[in-house]
């Protein structure tokens, strides 16, 4: 849905809902009626959700609900690293969202994790949710909310949450499919009968460190909601936080351990490239040495002498071609033997 402020400026607000203790109101607000009806609402608060607004379409939900400019100009630029920060009574939280991208075949410009972000604006009556990413929809997670109003009744940290235990559980999905792709980069890795392309085990280690850049720094925001750090956080929120936090250090623990499969999956790759360029050396030099043979005798008997050994013989040619081929062999058994052939 699209709303429309007194400035007629167009704001791509996604839903625009009045809660009064925890329920919602039928239908949409206004946008420039959103705050002034949830300050005359006993137990109300407004939750608006934008998505990728620009810079005018933001500033028009900034000036109706008195949000920060510092705060405004983060969730513009995006690509914002995992904070949360207090400017007066609201709260300013930004999460980075991951998603895991199907494809057939793992190669070294594979794309595996998308990333986006969330950013969420949380007073005392209100809370305003922009997304940056075309991947993570927070419809379900409105309704799954709107279903649980004793819960919703806390008012916009109850969102914070949900929007935080929903962003978590994605991580949780990307490590458990990025799991699958580790395990066949290892497998490969240490199977004689498959190429090592060193340039899959490099993409996969990208796409880990930067799910790593997106769920590590999440860890200290959280605490300070778990901990009760900032202000509108109760006992009974605090507790659900922490089980947000705990699932966060799950997924950035499952992150290390597949980081450090791959890196020994890289190094047992590199291991096997350089054994196997030494093997192909060896064969090169063994043919070489082979090749070098014949090429050896051949020299000698073209050079212009009379006094040749075997030259003026019936049987001087076939000679000189026999013994040029035991002389083969023998190199070639010589090399067999010692495994260089």
């Amino acid at each position: 849905m699209t709303a429309e402020s007194t400035s007629r400026q167009p704001v791509p607000v996604v839903d625009c809902a009045l809660y009064e203790y925890g329920r919602r109101r039928p239908g949409h607000l206004p946008l420039d009626e959103a705050l002034n009806v949830a300050r005359t609402t006993p137990g109300g608060f407004v939750w608006i959700g934008l998505h990728a607004p620009d810079a005018d379409q933001l500033q028009v939900v900034a000036r109706a609900f008195g949000l920060h400019p510092l705060a405004v100009e983060d969730a513009l630029e995006a690509h914002q690293r995992p904070k949360l920060e207090r400017y007066d009574d609201t709260l300013f939280l930004v999460l980075r969202t991951a998603v895991y991208l199907e494809h057939d075949v793992l190669t070294p410009t594979t794309d595996i994790v998308g990333t986006g972000e969330i950013m969420a604006f949380a007073g005392r009556d209100f809370i305003v949710v922009v997304r940056h990413d075309p991947a993570q929809h927070l419809g379900p997670v409105r309704r799954r909310l709107e279903g649980d109003p004793e819960r919703l009744a806390h008012g916009p940290v109850a969102v914070l949450h949900a929007i935080a235990d929903a962003v978590v559980d994605q991580y949780l999905d990307v490590v458990t499919a990025l799991e699958t792709d580790a395990e066949q980069v290892e497998n490969d890795a240490f199977s004689p009968d498959v190429g090592h392309d060193v340039g899959r085990v490099y993409q996969l280690k990208r796409e880990l460190l930067e799910l790593r850049r997106t769920v590590a720094p999440l860890a200290q925001p959280l605490r300070d909601l778990a901990e009760r750090r900032v202000p509108g956080v109760d006992r009974e929120m605090a507790a659900y936080f922490r089980d947000v936090a705990d699932h966060l250090a799950q997924a950035a623990e499952r992150v290390g351990v597949l980081t450090e499969l791959v890196d020994n999956a890289l190094s047992m790759a590199l291991a096997q490239t350089g054994v196997q360029q030494n093997h192909d050396m060896r064969r090169i030099s063994a043919a070489a040495a082979l090749i070098a043979v014949p090429v050896a005798v051949a020299g000698v008997y073209g050079m212009n002498f009379d006094h040749m050994p075997e030259l003026r013989q019936h049987f001087g040619y076939p000679a000189m071609l026999i013994s040029t081929a035991v002389l083969v062999t023998v190199v070639y058994l010589v090399f067999r033997r010692k495994h260089w052939l």
